[in-house]
Protein backbone atom coordinates (compact mmCIF):
# COMPACT_ATOMS: atom_id res chain seq x y z
CA UNK A 1 0.00 0.00 0.00
CA UNK A 2 1.29 3.47 -0.82
CA UNK A 3 0.14 7.04 -1.16
CA UNK A 4 0.14 8.21 -4.77
CA UNK A 5 1.26 11.69 -3.75
CA UNK A 6 1.36 13.95 -0.73
CA UNK A 7 -1.44 16.33 -1.78
CA UNK A 8 -4.46 13.98 -1.63
CA UNK A 9 -5.78 11.15 0.50
CA UNK A 10 -5.96 8.73 -2.43
CA UNK A 11 -4.49 5.33 -1.55
CA UNK A 12 -3.18 2.81 -4.06
CA UNK A 13 -3.52 -0.73 -2.73
CA UNK A 14 -2.53 -4.11 -4.16
CA UNK A 15 -4.56 -6.99 -2.76
CA UNK A 16 -3.01 -10.33 -1.94
CA UNK A 17 -4.48 -13.53 -3.37
CA UNK A 18 -6.40 -14.04 -0.12
CA UNK A 19 -7.61 -10.44 -0.20
CA UNK A 20 -8.95 -10.82 -3.73
CA UNK A 21 -10.67 -14.04 -2.70
CA UNK A 22 -12.44 -12.35 0.21
CA UNK A 23 -13.40 -9.36 -1.91
CA UNK A 24 -14.90 -11.66 -4.55
CA UNK A 25 -17.04 -13.44 -1.98
CA UNK A 26 -18.82 -10.24 -1.04
CA UNK A 27 -21.02 -10.27 2.03
CA UNK A 28 -18.75 -7.82 3.82
CA UNK A 29 -16.06 -10.49 4.28
CA UNK A 30 -13.26 -8.19 3.14
CA UNK A 31 -12.41 -5.96 6.09
CA UNK A 32 -9.15 -4.13 6.77
CA UNK A 33 -8.56 -4.36 10.51
CA UNK A 34 -4.83 -3.56 10.68
CA UNK A 35 -2.35 -1.66 8.55
CA UNK A 36 1.20 -0.34 8.79
CA UNK A 37 2.83 2.90 7.70
CA UNK A 38 6.45 3.43 6.80
CA UNK A 39 8.85 6.18 5.78
CA UNK A 40 11.10 4.24 3.40
CA UNK A 41 11.25 7.08 0.89
CA UNK A 42 12.06 9.83 3.39
CA UNK A 43 15.62 11.18 3.48
CA UNK A 44 15.87 12.98 6.83
CA UNK A 45 19.30 14.34 5.94
CA UNK A 46 17.44 16.88 3.79
CA UNK A 47 16.21 18.67 6.94
CA UNK A 48 17.79 22.10 6.39
CA UNK A 49 18.14 24.35 9.42
CA UNK A 50 19.90 26.95 7.24
CA UNK A 51 16.94 27.45 4.89
CA UNK A 52 16.66 31.18 4.08
CA UNK A 53 12.87 31.14 4.57
CA UNK A 54 13.09 30.21 8.24
CA UNK A 55 11.84 27.39 10.44
CA UNK A 56 8.65 26.76 8.45
CA UNK A 57 10.77 25.74 5.46
CA UNK A 58 13.31 23.50 7.18
CA UNK A 59 11.49 20.41 5.94
CA UNK A 60 10.30 21.67 2.56
CA UNK A 61 12.66 19.37 0.65
CA UNK A 62 11.39 16.37 2.61
CA UNK A 63 7.75 17.32 2.08
CA UNK A 64 8.29 17.45 -1.69
CA UNK A 65 9.93 14.04 -1.98
CA UNK A 66 8.07 11.64 -4.32
CA UNK A 67 6.15 8.87 -2.58
CA UNK A 68 6.58 5.22 -3.54
CA UNK A 69 3.74 3.54 -5.38
CA UNK A 70 2.50 0.20 -4.11
CA UNK A 71 4.27 -2.96 -5.24
CA UNK A 72 3.91 -6.47 -3.82
CA UNK A 73 7.50 -7.20 -2.80
CA UNK A 74 7.61 -7.28 1.00
CA UNK A 75 11.41 -7.34 0.90
CA UNK A 76 11.55 -3.92 -0.74
CA UNK A 77 8.65 -1.91 0.69
CA UNK A 78 7.81 -0.91 4.27
CA UNK A 79 11.27 -1.79 5.46
CA UNK A 80 11.12 1.11 7.92
CA UNK A 81 7.76 0.96 9.65
CA UNK A 82 6.45 3.73 11.86
CA UNK A 83 5.71 2.90 15.49
CA UNK A 84 3.56 4.58 18.14
CA UNK A 85 5.48 5.43 21.29
CA UNK A 86 4.10 6.82 24.56
CA UNK A 87 3.45 10.56 24.68
CA UNK A 88 6.44 12.45 25.99
CA UNK A 89 9.01 9.98 24.62
CA UNK A 90 12.26 11.84 24.00
CA UNK A 91 14.57 8.94 23.08
CA UNK A 92 14.23 6.15 20.56
CA UNK A 93 14.07 2.61 21.98
CA UNK A 94 17.29 0.58 21.69
CA UNK A 95 17.65 -3.19 21.93
CA UNK A 96 20.55 -4.50 23.98
CA UNK A 97 21.74 -8.12 24.15
CA UNK A 98 24.65 -9.42 26.20
CA UNK A 99 26.80 -10.92 23.46
CA UNK A 100 30.51 -10.81 22.48
CA UNK A 101 31.47 -8.05 20.08
CA UNK A 102 31.94 -10.59 17.28
CA UNK A 103 28.56 -12.22 17.89
CA UNK A 104 27.87 -15.83 18.83
CA UNK A 105 30.51 -18.36 17.78
CA UNK A 106 29.96 -22.12 18.16
CA UNK A 107 32.75 -24.65 17.83
CA UNK A 108 30.80 -27.88 18.34
CA UNK A 109 27.32 -29.23 17.82
CA UNK A 110 25.05 -28.99 20.84
CA UNK A 111 26.80 -25.90 22.17
CA UNK A 112 24.24 -23.49 23.63
CA UNK A 113 23.86 -19.73 24.00
CA UNK A 114 21.15 -17.73 25.73
CA UNK A 115 19.61 -14.68 24.08
CA UNK A 116 17.94 -12.26 26.50
CA UNK A 117 17.02 -8.97 24.79
CA UNK A 118 16.49 -5.85 26.86
CA UNK A 119 14.80 -2.69 25.61
CA UNK A 120 16.26 0.64 26.70
CA UNK A 121 14.11 3.81 26.49
CA UNK A 122 10.96 1.70 26.15
CA UNK A 123 9.34 -1.62 26.97
CA UNK A 124 8.51 -4.81 25.08
CA UNK A 125 7.39 -6.63 28.21
CA UNK A 126 3.90 -7.48 26.97
CA UNK A 127 4.36 -8.66 23.38
CA UNK A 128 8.00 -9.64 23.74
CA UNK A 129 10.36 -9.99 20.80
CA UNK A 130 10.32 -11.61 17.39
CA UNK A 131 13.62 -13.38 16.72
CA UNK A 132 14.51 -14.62 13.25
CA UNK A 133 17.36 -17.04 12.62
CA UNK A 134 18.26 -16.45 8.97
CA UNK A 135 19.73 -19.92 8.39
CA UNK A 136 18.37 -22.79 10.48
CA UNK A 137 21.12 -25.10 9.18
CA UNK A 138 23.39 -23.36 11.67
CA UNK A 139 21.42 -23.82 14.87
CA UNK A 140 18.09 -24.50 16.57
CA UNK A 141 16.22 -21.49 17.95
CA UNK A 142 13.66 -21.93 20.72
CA UNK A 143 11.90 -19.84 23.37
CA UNK A 144 13.43 -20.47 26.79
CA UNK A 145 11.23 -21.97 29.48
CA UNK A 146 9.47 -19.12 31.25
CA UNK A 147 10.16 -16.75 28.35
CA UNK A 148 6.86 -17.28 26.58
CA UNK A 149 4.42 -14.46 25.85
CA UNK A 150 0.67 -14.85 26.30
CA UNK A 151 -0.40 -12.42 23.61
CA UNK A 152 0.59 -12.95 20.01
CA UNK A 153 3.34 -10.84 18.52
CA UNK A 154 3.16 -8.51 15.56
CA UNK A 155 3.87 -9.44 11.96
CA UNK A 156 7.58 -10.09 11.70
CA UNK A 157 9.10 -7.16 9.80
CA UNK A 158 12.21 -8.88 8.49
CA UNK A 159 13.58 -8.81 4.97
CA UNK A 160 15.31 -11.91 3.74
CA UNK A 161 16.49 -13.10 0.38
CA UNK A 162 14.57 -15.91 -1.30
CA UNK A 163 17.30 -18.37 -0.30
CA UNK A 164 17.28 -17.19 3.32
CA UNK A 165 13.51 -17.37 3.62
CA UNK A 166 13.55 -21.08 2.76
CA UNK A 167 15.90 -21.78 5.67
CA UNK A 168 14.80 -19.11 8.15
CA UNK A 169 13.22 -19.84 11.52
CA UNK A 170 11.30 -17.36 13.68
CA UNK A 171 9.91 -17.47 17.21
CA UNK A 172 8.22 -14.99 19.55
CA UNK A 173 8.96 -14.69 23.25
CA UNK A 174 11.03 -12.85 25.84
CA UNK A 175 14.12 -15.03 26.22
CA UNK A 176 15.56 -17.54 23.78
CA UNK A 177 18.14 -20.26 23.33
CA UNK A 178 20.40 -21.13 20.41
CA UNK A 179 21.78 -24.65 20.05
CA UNK A 180 24.43 -25.24 17.39
CA UNK A 181 23.72 -27.94 14.83
CA UNK A 182 26.21 -30.46 13.46
CA UNK A 183 27.74 -29.17 10.23
CA UNK A 184 30.64 -30.22 8.03
CA UNK A 185 31.14 -26.70 6.68
CA UNK A 186 31.50 -23.36 8.39
CA UNK A 187 28.19 -21.44 8.44
CA UNK A 188 28.03 -17.68 8.92
CA UNK A 189 24.56 -16.23 9.41
CA UNK A 190 22.73 -13.91 11.83
CA UNK A 191 19.69 -13.45 14.01
CA UNK A 192 17.46 -10.40 13.81
CA UNK A 193 15.61 -9.33 16.96
CA UNK A 194 12.59 -6.99 16.81
CA UNK A 195 10.72 -5.50 19.75
CA UNK A 196 7.05 -6.19 19.02
CA UNK A 197 5.89 -3.07 20.89
CA UNK A 198 8.66 -0.53 20.30
CA UNK A 199 9.82 -1.63 16.85
CA UNK A 200 13.46 -1.50 17.96
CA UNK A 201 15.68 -3.81 15.91
CA UNK A 202 19.14 -5.30 16.32
CA UNK A 203 21.11 -7.92 14.39
CA UNK A 204 23.67 -10.33 15.84
CA UNK A 205 26.19 -12.35 13.77
CA UNK A 206 26.35 -16.13 14.27
CA UNK A 207 29.23 -18.40 13.26
CA UNK A 208 29.09 -22.17 13.50
CA UNK A 209 32.41 -23.80 12.74
CA UNK A 210 32.64 -27.15 10.97
CA UNK A 211 32.66 -30.13 13.32
CA UNK A 212 32.97 -33.87 12.97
Amino acid sequence: MGYLDNTTTTVDAILTKKGRELLARGGDEFKITKFALGDDEVDYSLWDVTHPNGTNSYGSAIENLPMLEAFPDENQILRYKLVTLPKGTTKMPILQVAVPSTGFTFSSSGQKASVAPNTQNGSDSQLGYSVILHNSDAADLTVSQGGEVITGGATTPVFLSDAERKKSLSVIGKTFQLVARRTTVKIVTQITIIGNETGAVTTIPITVNANA
